[in-house]
């Protein structure tokens, strides 16, 4: 078998493992670098678990032979799935985000949505394991995951957040949370990380969302007369609906109930969505607190860019990559696996000579491994 050509820059993954501790005690036949790559490999280019990751990496042996050493052959489904089972999920992320952020470097200043999901088929009855949650951060101008943390079960998104935020490099970004991140320990963060904060306020504070709720009511009634506003307005149509969105941002009020208690608040914002369809209309309305002045442009692309977290990771992760129908669950694979789909969607969305979806992105990557390279390592 020859050996692996250490020039090729793809070859740049090895260097961000070498840290990667092996949970294994036992003599080692497959190096774990091996294992971690061909995951990689096997799950943009098709596969969504451990059996079809093994295949792939056996149909596909003389390929990976040009950048690791596969001499001792392919590990089977067994071993993937044990080793993912062992391996530290929050070390093996690091390692497989910096490789990621080094081949596609995000775009600084940048809105970072941050959501939770629920990995639905994790659950597991027998065992009386319940279904992992996790927290993720999206870089929704690069549509990139920038990393994510395993809620504890006996713990909420609340308390993962922060976690999350430690792992993120978020200097000059603005991070929006939707209402179950609006916290003050919360925005502390995110200040403390260098970026500032878009986060929605709901009932669950209550003093709070009131003040900013009754501000816009009175400042509405005479169009803003007393005070300094910032507007944007769109209307789309399409699908038999129409769709008029208007935003408004003002500094945030002297008075404003609750206000003392929120660090950096600088400024508070409203979205009204008014959808038509039919001859029926719908009306919603967000109320928002930001740590940082916006024009109201700005800020409006920043509350809809926070739902592509929903759009372009989580629904993509249940429909493109049948992450909810997934079965592994046994200890840390499923965590693992799910860092790897992410990473996966991150590196196809990344990938634009294709103007195709990411079903089809990885229907060619399957079939023609120069466009699995050009996808893996921008070649």
């Amino acid at each position: 078998m020859p050996t692996p050509d250490p020039s090729p820059p793809s070859v740049r993954i090895l260097d961000h493992f070498v840290s990667l501790v092996d949970p294994r005690r036992r003599k080692v036949t497959y190096p774990l670098i091996n294992v971690v790559a061909i995951a990689v490999c096997a799950v943009v280019a098709g596969a969504d678990d451990f059996v079809s990751i093994a295949l792939w990496g056996r149909e596909r042996r003389d390929w990976l032979s040009k950048f690791l050493d596969v001499s001792a052959g392919i590990p089977s489904h067994d071993r993937f799935n044990a080793i993912f089972r062992a391996l530290d999920t929050g070390a093996f992320e690091k390692c497989l985000m910096g490789w990621i952020a080094d081949l596609h470097e995000a775009t600084g200043g940048q809105v970072v949505a941050i959501d939770g999901k629920s990995l639905r088929g994790s659950f597991d009855k027998a065992s009386g394991k319940s279904a992992i949650h996790m927290v993720s951060a999206w870089a929704t101008a690069n549509r990139l995951s920038l990393g994510h943390v395993v809620v504890d079960e006996k713990s909420n998104e609340i308390a993962a957040i922060p976690a999350l935020l430690k792992l993120l490099e978020l200097k000059g970004c603005l991070v929006t949370i939707d209402a179950m991140g609006c916290q003050t320990a919360i925005a502390e963060a995110i200040l403390a990380r260098e970026a500032d904060y878009v986060l929605a306020v709901k009932d669950d504070q209550p003093t709070l969302h009131r003040g900013v709720e009754d501000f816009f009511t009175g400042q509405m009634e005479d169009d803003f007369a007393r005070v300094k506003v910032g507007r944007h307005e769109t209307k789309e149509k399409g699908h038999g609906r129409v769709e008029h969105r208007a935003y408004y941002v003002c500094d945030a009020p002297a008075d404003l109930p609750d206000r003392e208690r929120w660090p950096g608040l600088a400024a508070v914002g409203v979205a009204i969505n008014i959808s038509t369809r039919g001859g029926e209309q719908a009306d919603a309305v967000r109320y928002y607190i930001l740590s940082r002045q916006l024009d109201a442009r700005t800020f409006a692309d920043a509350v809809r860019g926070h739902w592509g977290i929903e759009n372009s990771l989580h629904w993509q992760l249940d429909v493109t990559f049948a992450e909810d129908r997934c079965r592994v669950r046994a200890g840390l694979a499923d965590a693992n696996l799910s860092v790897v789909r992410r990473a996966a969607l991150g590196l196809l969305k990344k990938e634009k000579s294709e103007k195709v979806g990411v079903k089809n992105k990885r229907l060619k990557a399957a079939c023609n491994t120069g466009y699995l390279e050009q996808v893996l390592f921008g070649s």
